[in-house]
């Protein structure tokens, strides 16, 4: 395949978006369909409506080579290899839903020459078996098939496109490998080759080991808080160990998004659907959802009943960087307070207009000293920059009483607690508890 072939991208949405724009820059004229019109008539206006940062300056850079439509014919007119970047959800069973990989495969035109489909799209292992096997029975054998599974973090993922750890590419046909292996040359970093399975199983794998180191730290987190150990001194004397690293190694409330807890489904309903029973990684979801709710009882020990409380959620997308809501603990918090009876005000930079879908029930800030007024307790469940001066004395005059629950571990406890705050953070020494008498709450009561 030249360099600089125009390529598809089948699917306009985070990931084929990002895919697009990033191939754009390295030269390529890129044509990007999808099947949903609001979404192409926004891109075909110069509106990119998705959050990414750089990714609106990217695709304006690159208009020229970019290009938006509804029909696959206009990919494969100009195209010989297509990036399959279509949404696989969980289904309720756990298992990976792919009707959006078979409605490609269904729409497919007819081939005249040699064309690529390459799946970016993560997908169970064993799914380039089932699609060689139906574009074969259609009689589409000249159709090749390459898994190149993406590696990219929201919130980072022009810099994860450009400077990857490293390049994947898993072929049935060696030449169909060494076309899309070509395309990253460019980009100097190690790619490596293997067959399909491994490819599908390379991506399962590399996130349900971030997966478990996450919800290992958070286990040492909550035994840190037994014995008396800040979680924060053990990761980073543990992160130094060369045989182990500093990544993934930070305690908090648990992770989200839309990757993480849909392959760790995926690859658990994999190997059982295999007859395996994948233990461990059945205690890493596990830890990870009772790691939500640590923060309700966070918040009981220090004001006991929730009932008629204010609580503030300082942070609602998943991480920071981005407004995707998928999986964000902020959805699990939220619910929980609500249930036990507490008020729910909330804030966040970029993530309110997405999270008034999904938040039934919560009042809206637009700024930070608007979410803690009255307030009887904040939680940081988001590390936004904006929240690293949270520890004011602004805040704490603001609150009716000022007690922090830092689920990211984003502030200095000592600080925190000299600027008149009651600081409570993940694995880390909190304040003594105490319960501020009634005369001092109505004090501090705005109202």
């Amino acid at each position: 395949m030249p360099e600089k072939e125009p390529l598809g991208i089948l699917g306009a949405g985070w990931v084929g978006l990002v895919t697009a724009a990033c191939f754009a820059e390295l030269g390529h004229r890129v044509v990007v369909r999808d099947v949903q019109a609001e979404r192409i008539e926004a891109l075909q206006a110069g509106r990119v409506p998705i959050y990414e940062p750089g990714l609106a300056e990217l695709v304006e850079r690159n208009r020229e080579r970019l290009s938006f439509t509804l029909s696959i014919e206009d990919v494969f007119a100009e195209a010989h290899a297509a990036f399959v970047c279509v949404g696989t959800p969980s289904t309720h069973s756990g298992d990976a839903d792919l009707t959006a990989v078979w409605n490609v495969l269904d729409e497919l035109p007819e081939f005249d020459e040699r064309t690529i489909l390459v799946m970016k799209s993560t997908v169970p292992v064993g799914t380039g078996e089932k699609v060689r096997h139906e574009l074969e029975s259609r009689g589409l054998a000249h159709v090749g098939y390459v898994s190149n599974p993406e590696f990219l973090a929201e919130g980072t993922a022009i810099r994860d496109f450009t400077t990857p750890d490293r390049v994947v590419v898993g072929s049935f046909a060696e030449a169909d490998g060494d076309a899309v292996a070509a395309l990253y040359e460019r980009l100097g970093v190690p790619i490596v080759r293997t067959d399909v399975a491994s490819a599908e199983m390379i991506k399962l794998a590399s996130n349900a080991f971030l997966m478990t180191r996450i919800s290992f730290i958070n286990e040492i987190a909550n035994v840190c808080e037994l014995v008396g150990a800040d979680v924060a001194d053990v990761a980073e004397a543990v992160g130094l160990d060369r045989r182990l690293g500093p990544h993934f190694l930070r305690a908090g409330i648990g992770y989200g998004g839309s990757c993480f807890p849909k392959d760790s489904l995926a690859l658990k309903q994999l190997a059982a659907n295999s007859g395996y029973h994948f233990q461990l990684l059945s205690a890493v979801i596990e830890v990870n959802e009772l790691q939500k709710r640590r923060v309700v009882a966070k918040l009981a020990k220090h004001l006991g009943s929730l009932q008629g409380r204010t609580v503030a959620l300082l942070g609602l997308a998943f991480k920071p960087n981005t407004d995707d809501m998928r999986e964000a603990p902020s959805l699990v918090l939220a619910g929980r307070l609500i249930a036990e009876g507490a008020t729910v005000r909330a804030w966040d930079p970029v993530a309110i207009p997405e999270a008034r879908k999904h938040l039934p029930g919560v009042e809206f800030a637009e700024t930070v000293l608007e979410a803690v007024s009255g307030a009887d307790a904040a939680v940081i469940v988001t590390e936004w920059d904006e929240l690293r001066d949270l520890a004011s004395a602004e805040v704490r005059d603001a609150m009716r009483t000022p007690v922090v629950v830092d689920g990211r571990n984003l502030l200095d406890p000592e600080a925190a607690q000299a600027a008149g705050f009651t600081y409570e953070g993940i694995g880390r020494a909190s304040s003594a508890l105490r319960s501020l008498p009634e005369a001092e709450r109505t004090e501090r009561d705005p109202a």
